[in-house]
């Protein structure tokens, strides 16, 4: 592995940090590549969590000779092995934040790595269902709970792990059947465990929905606080995930690789290590992957089984499916809600796909699918037999080739792509085509109601490049990242070089998970390649990464974007950090409920109650997100109440060059309301706090010849505050309200 270039890095340090990295090696080889051996195994091309040695290393290092467990679980179903790795990770990261002790970390993090051992006795016809579950395999899941305990309480030693496993389905208000527990009877780590495993189900992709972002995630968690989950620890939990988390990262390794005691880790089993050797990989694999993963048709492969064992980017972009999501799932034709010519639907005996694997004969037919947008798509379905040398059926692979007349929206942003006007260093495109594209590239999507999403990335400490190994080997470095992105590029996706060291990257069809992995991996191959010039060493990269959402424009998204991005390089750089709520279809709010006030000119005055489920300070942070990003002025503060001045300048809704901005008059009311949550008449513990805002939103100036398009620009600055605060219209604050506002405002202002 490269070393990277540091301020303060000299020749002996680097030899230390070559010591320490061959230490690590020695891990490597010393622990095996067990879960490598699981996927290959398995026939899976599961994604590691961290990389493949390493998670084979955290988890035999870990659990000991109890890695067995978890290497059944990963036999089993991969996705939800690797589900619990990131549980893991995440809550020892947050234990070692909280100060917890040495013996509670331990047993924390190992009811999270083995909390949904459990799964192995479901069925493969639940984990593997390519849709929602129904009532009755929601049961099923349920009981999964109890067979996890059962199957530790035959192995593990240690009552507190057992205790934790036991409650972690348990409802912080007590309401769920089964469990006697509420509020802060429950042990720490069940609550802690609750939480993660939700905020990593949610941000991460499945068949039924795709993943979230992490700002809709936290929402999501803030509004079940105090029923499901413990308001407080929803809190800290919001802490942590904006803390920097390098310091703790290596702690969290460092502590799992080095700190712990085998014959603590073993206490709580026995001991029968086995060690395999790793398989030789593939050569032919990389190319393959690449090929499959740039072709514009859908390409998905399924054994003999009819199980679904890869489903390139195209099959993603045609159906609106994640890889991720559908991968090790049954093939069905009611995935694709596939029919034939007329319109009629196919039945399981009728799919080609089943009668290719039956038969081994390929077949060709017209048929029709359901498209990512939710309307009909007819396709060039193509289904060839995968034969052994014996002749026996090993699965079938199947073409969709888009046969509609439309030209997709891929298709003509990659037109844009290929005129564009080139960068002489690195050969993408430069600021002005990025300019000129980003605009019509915002409007297409939107328009489309498909996800897109921007990357601004920068080099760390590119001047000290320069001044320690001259502008050639700047120019090297520059043209190595502009090389990483452009092969990270799907059909439709524009690279260009903003400035200096900057470069952007807009991604079609893609969301803030899709995204924040792709730039992850561009950042990790940059760390990871020497550069000749730099006498072998590596440079570093920090992202920002953003989706767009309700109410952006242009401008705003790539402000947020650029916000995110000084958020890596406040983090300690060489980091990928996300901003935005995302275009899901829960985010979009209705301009239904926009009232007048009542007096003259009263449809050009927009209000509106609104109700966030976060405490007002992190609506605060929300606040200062939208003030930054719409370049707005703040007027005054007074008590509770925020005036802001927006100069909304949008070249959208010029019609004439003489056409000036529209200057709009913003009041916000703050209230923070916190409720007992009280279940059979009495409280389980902490209160829930939520924010109230009551909007005003007036244009400066009033000019009846333009009040339709005033009226619109409003509403759209409106829901764009909704997005960015998280926010749903709810009626007048009720009684009870405790504000907070007027000892939280000010210190904001005073922060800025």
């Amino acid at each position: 592995m490269a070393n990277t270039l540091e301020p303060e890095a000299q020749p002996d340090q680097f030899s230390a940090a070559g010591a320490k990295l061959s230490q690590a090696d020695h891990w490597v080889t010393e622990l095996g590549v067990l879960l490598g051996e699981l996927r290959n195994a398995s026939g899976v091309a599961s994604p590691p969590v961290v990389g493949p040695k390493l998670d084979n290393q955290l988890v035999q290092v870990r659990l000991g000779i109890a890695s067995s467990l978890f290497t059944a679980l990963r036999c089993k179903h991969p996705p939800t092995a690797a589900h619990a790795l990131r549980v893991a990770l995440s809550v020892s990261a947050w234990c070692l934040r909280m100060g917890l002790t040495q013996q509670e970390c331990d047993i924390i993090e190992i009811a999270a790595l083995l909390h949904d051992v459990g799964m192995i006795g479901v069925p493969d016809r639940i984990l593997l269902k390519p849709g929602a579950l129904d009532s009755d395999e929601t049961l099923v899941i349920a009981e999964s709970r109890r067979m996890s305990l059962e199957i530790l309480a035959g192995a593990c030693a240690e009552p507190a792990i057992l205790d934790i496993v036991r409650n972690i389905p348990a409802r912080f208000d007590g309401s769920r059947p089964g469990h006697q527990l509420a509020g802060e009877q429950i042990p720490l780590g069940a609550r802690m465990i609750a939480v993660a495993e939700a905020f990593d189900a949610m941000t991460t992709d499945h068949v039924f929905r795709p993943a979230m972002s992490r700002e809709r995630a936290m929402c999501e968690l803030f509004e079940c606080a105090g029923t499901q989950f413990d308001p407080e620890l929803i809190e800290q939990f919001a802490a942590f995930l904006e803390c920097d988390r390098s310091q703790l990262d290596n702690e969290v390794f460092d502590h799992w690789f080095r700190s712990l005691d085998p014959e603590v880790v073993d206490s709580y089993w026995g001991l029968n290590r086995i060690r395999k050797p790793a398989g030789r990989p593939d050569a032919d694999a990389p190319f393959q992957a690449k090929l499959l993963g740039n072709m514009h048709d859908a390409v998905i492969f399924v054994d003999e089984n009819l199980t679904v064992t890869l489903w390139n980017h195209g099959a993603e972009r045609l159906t609106g499916i994640s890889s991720k999501s559908v991968c090790q799932h049954r093939w069905s034709p009611d995935l694709l809600n596939m029919r034939d010519e007329k319109g009629d639907g196919i039945s399981e005996s009728e799919c080609p796909v089943s009668w290719v694997v039956r038969s081994g004969v390929q077949s060709l037919r017209r048929l029709i699918i359901w498209g990512r947008t939710g309307h009909p798509v007819s396709v060039d379905a193509h289904v060839i037999p995968v034969l052994s040398e014996d002749g026996a059926t090993l699965g079938a692979v199947l073409l969709l080739h888009d046969a509609s007349p439309e030209i997709s929206l891929e298709e003509r942003c990659q037109r844009l792509h290929e005129k564009a006007t080139k960068d002489p260093l690195t050969q993408v495109a430069n600021r002005a085509e990025f300019d000129r594209v980003h605009e019509m590239f915002i409007a297409a999507h939107l328009q489309q109601q498909l996800p897109c999403s921007l990357v601004i990335c920068d080099l760390d400490r590119f001047k000290r490049v320069n001044d320690t190994f001259g502008h050639q080997a700047g120019d090297d470095v520059i043209k190595s990242l502009a090389s990483l992105l452009k092969n990270s590029c799907r059909p439709g996706d524009l690279v260009a070089r903003y400035g200096g060291e900057e470069f952007v990257l807009l991604c079609a069809d893609c969301d803030n998970a899709a995204v924040t992995e792709r730039a992850d991996h561009v950042r990790k191959a940059l760390a990871q390649l020497t550069q000749s010039k730099m006498d072998g060493r590596a440079a570093t990269a920090s992202f920002g990464v953003t989706e767009i959402q309700p109410g952006d424009t242009p401008e705003t998204m790539l402000r947020r974007a650029a916000r995110a991005l000084l958020e890596a390089k406040a983090k300690g750089r060489n980091t990928v950090v996300q901003l935005g709520i995302g275009s899901s279809k829960e985010a979009f709010p209705s301009k239904k409920g926009v009232r007048g006030r009542g007096s003259a000119g009263s449809d050009m005055v927009l209000q509106q109650d609104l109700l966030t489920p976060v405490p007002i300070k992190v609506a605060i942070e929300k606040l200062r997100g939208f003030v930054a990003d719409h370049q707005a002025k703040i007027i005054e503060i007074e008590n509770n109440k925020i005036q802001l001045q927006i100069d909304d300048n949008q070249a959208t809704y010029r019609r004439r060059r003489t056409d000036r901005p529209v200057v709009f008059c913003m009041e916000l009311q703050f209230e923070e309301e916190r409720l007992e949550k009280v279940v059979d008449g009495q409280s389980p513990g902490r209160g829930v706090s939520r924010t109230r805002i009551h909007v005003t939103i007036t244009p400066k100036k009033n000019r009846d010849r333009r009040r339709a398009d005033v009226v619109e620009r409003g509403r759209t600055v409106l829901i764009s505050f909704r997005s960015y605060l998280m926010a749903s219209e709810e009626g007048p604050p009720t009684s009870g309200v405790l504000s907070k506002a007027k000892r939280t405002l000010i210190p904001w202002l005073l922060k800025r």
